[in-house]
């Protein structure tokens, strides 16, 4: 507020304030979120491109990829995208009972993503293929297992969000994390088009 002075005394001027979005400081805080995640993606990348053809005279991915079970499990969280997709149009129409149903679908699309990487894991791991047998192995865990331990944390994340919903309907604040869970989860769906490519299929080539 500022004040000149007039002929009969000071007049008083209010400076306009720039409108600020109602919640507008979240998304973009959750932006640079996953653009750190980006980085840190990018840094795992790197070291299986640096480290995934040292095998120690060891099993290679020609011996311990199942490219069928694979594609399966890409097919879980592709599908897993796909109800979400629902779910966030569902939400527009602020229809409740609907938006709770695919985010249950993609809940149990995300914990048979899960359970197939568990079931992979632990058959290389009863085969011998451990992250200390060599270079190899020791990326492809640390790679893959971060991806997993993010869809983990999203599943979490999504079951909060049921709650939630329950609770308070589709409220503001509800759809605004509805919205970021959705950018996180088709965030991962994209990594893992990486992983299937760079890792899987890539090396069955080599």
């Amino acid at each position: 507020m500022t004040a000149t002075t007039a002929g009969t005394g000071p007049v008083f001027h209010l400076e306009e304030e720039h409108a600020h979005a109602e919640g507008g400081s979240t998304m973009l805080g959750f932006w640079l979120y996953l653009m750190s995640d980006c980085l840190i993606f990018a840094m795992l990348f790197a070291a299986y491109g640096v480290l995934g053809g040292n095998y120690a005279a060891g099993p290679a991915p020609k011996d311990l990829f199942d490219l069928d079970l694979v594609a399966v499990n890409t097919a879980m969280l592709l599908f897993s995208s796909i109800t979400y997709g629902f779910a966030m149009l569902t939400m527009d129409k602020g229809r409740v009972a609907a938006t709770q149903a695919w985010l249950a679908v993609t809940g149990l699309f995300g914990l048979a993503f899960l359970s197939i990487e568990l079931y992979e894991f632990a058959h290389m791991i009863h085969e011998g293929a451990t992250p200390q047998r060599s270079a190899f192995l020791s990326s492809f865990f640390t790679l893959v297992g971060t991806h997993g331990l993010h869809v983990t944390f999203g599943t979490v994340w999504l079951v909060t969000l049921m709650v939630q919903v329950a609770r308070f309907g589709l409220i503001e604040a509800n759809r605004r994390r509805l919205m970021c869970l959705s950018m996180f989860w088709h965030f991962l769906d994209v990594v893992w088009i990486g992983v299937f490519t760079f890792v899987y299929l890539m090396g069955m080539l080599r």
